[in-house]
């Protein structure tokens, strides 16, 4: 029976306790006033000196009638522009397996004779695709040359840095799993 007396007490002491603080914080604020507006008049700390920026001297190039030599004598030059080496065909038509990296396809079989060998080569996305010899695959333009049951020899065309291109041979080997 005191507890239920003591609970509407409490209840009604609760505001009671709030009002008392809320006058409690309420209390003279003129120190922190006069504290902030010292720390504002004191002077501010001297700033560090800018670096001193070093001169350097300028340099005028005299070698204007000079060759460059970022490019090659021309006599070098006209030895290597030849135009009778190989080169992509620009007006053939890209083959499916021309879109893929060669190291992201696999050969995973062959069929038929010995003669007339055809390869089984997957692609990055699962799919298989029938190739031959004079097929096309990989981004560097190559040419199946041979079909062998256990891997595929590729010659691709390279540019040389030169301004011409070379063939460089290639292996698809077979897929052992």
């Amino acid at each position: 029976m005191t507890s239920s007396l003591i609970q509407p007490r409490l209840f009604l002491a609760w505001p009671l306790v709030a009002v008392l603080a809320l006058t409690a914080c309420q209390s003279d604020m003129r120190d922190l006033e006069n504290y902030i507006a010292e720390v504002k008049n004191r002077p501010a700390p001297p700033l560090d000196p800018l670096p001193v920026m070093k001169q350097f001297e300028s340099f005028v190039y005299d070698a204007r009638d000079l060759r460059d030599p970022f490019s090659l004598p021309e006599e070098k030059d006209a030895e290597l522009a030849r135009v009778d080496g190989p080169r992509p065909d620009p007006e053939r038509r890209k083959e499916l397996l021309e879109a893929f990296p060669l190291d992201g396809l696999d050969m995973v079989g062959t069929l038929g004779a010995q003669e007339s060998l055809i390869a089984l080569v997957m692609d990055p996305s699962k799919v298989i695709h029938r190739v031959q010899a004079g097929n096309y695959l990989g981004q560097s333009d190559g040419r199946i040359v041979e079909v062998r049951e256990d891997g595929l020899e590729i010659v691709e065309l390279v540019p040389d840095g030169n301004g011409n291109w070379m063939e460089r041979p290639a292996r698809l080997a077979l897929e052992n799993e």
